[in-house]
């Protein structure tokens, strides 16, 4: 069976809970684990007595004098109290960053003991992580990242779910069921409580859950940058495919394609020499880093120039101006170049 993911354990975690923190963060951009993460966390506040349940949501603009009297709000019979305030923007405006450091200090020195406070907010950005009221949170809450499930973990992840329904499935299926439901967590578990319905419990078989599952992948720029450099022309076709069909717009794409290459047609001069310096300049750091170094080590320095020229002339054929030699279709010419990348040096290997 695989292995549990972290906001899984999370969802166990609560579940076997003896007390709450009095302050508890809850932080992440997918929406399914985390509202399993506070459905789980509410139902815990429920067993341990929470009788009182007030939920607000909140932004730059609300009234954040209301989150402030709720919590002060003490229950006439002593009763633990469950406070949620949702954050969904993760901009709290000035009156909120007070509020929210005077909650976080209220909190973490006991003033508030019948209060059990429950923040979620979604993946905030340095900058925002580096303010004083995420800063107050993070010293004097209990302050959990919920992080998204990436592309090579998502089998493992289907797998614990299916278990959980009571059902298995061999290598092969899973992997298409990751490809049907990427970077769609919701549309996935919803495709996995259909699977239920339809079968009794036991060995899923590959033509069974072909049969039952739609096509609900979602992918974005990203994917398609990460898969080109790392050379998987496939799943970099699939992906460039995928954005064609959800509509996205062309000359982001392009510009998203073109601004990598642009990148590393400044940095291949420097792959003999001086290239640490150059990444420092282009300001690439940790993943994008590593994926940089990859692509120019694969990628013969020749070939970073031509790659530029073609994604020029991609734009230009967007414009409505042809170009001699180079298709009409603008995202049958976009194909060709994620291929010229996430092929070249393929066979010198």
């Amino acid at each position: 069976m695989a292995r549990a993911s972290a906001a899984d354990r999370l969802t166990e975690h609560y579940a076997g809970a003896q007390d709450l923190p009095a302050c508890t963060v809850l932080s992440g951009d997918e929406i399914l684990l985390l509202t399993e993460a506070a459905d789980a966390y509410r139902a815990a506040a429920i067993r341990l007595g929470c009788a009182e349940r007030t939920h607000l949501v909140m932004d730059a603009r609300s009234d954040w004098g209301a989150a402030l009297a709720a919590a002060q709000n003490t229950s006439l019979f002593g009763d633990l109290r469950l406070l949620e305030i949702s954050l969904p923007t993760g901009k709290p405006g000035k009156t909120g960053a007070d509020t929210l450091q005077k909650l976080a200090t209220m909190t973490g020195d006991g003033h508030l003991p019948d209060l059990r406070l429950l923040i979620r907010l979604p993946q905030l950005d340095r900058a925002t992580q580096q303010s004083k009221w995420a800063q107050a949170l993070k010293t004097g809450a209990d302050w959990t990242d919920i992080a998204s499930i990436p592309r090579t973990a998502l089998p493992d992840w289907i797998d614990a779910r299916l278990h959980r329904q009571g059902y298995t499935a061999d290598a092969e299926t899973l992997a298409w069921l990751a490809d049907k439901v990427e970077g769609n967590l919701l549309a996935a578990h919803q495709e996995l409580q259909k699977l239920a319905l339809l079968h009794p419990a036991g060995a899923l078989s590959l033509e069974q859950v072909q049969a039952a599952v739609l096509n609900v992948a979602r992918y974005n720029l990203y994917d398609l940058r990460d898969a080109m450099l790392l050379g998987q022309a496939d799943r970099a076709l699939t992906v460039l495919r995928g954005l064609q069909a959800e509509g996205e717009a062309l000359p982001l794409v392009l510009w998203a394609v073109g601004e990598e290459i642009r990148i590393l047609t400044r940095l291949a001069p420097h792959v003999h020499g001086g290239l640490d310096a150059a990444m420092r300049s282009q300001r690439l750091f940790g993943a994008r880093e590593k994926l940089a170094r990859q692509a120019l080590t694969r990628v013969p320095v020749a070939a970073w120039p031509a790659a530029l020229r073609h994604t020029h002339e991609i734009d230009r054929i967007i414009k409505g101006v042809p170009v001699d030699g180079l298709l009409r279709d603008p995202w049958a010419e976009l194909e060709r170049l994620v291929m010229r990348i996430a092929t070249a040096g393929s066979r010198r290997r």
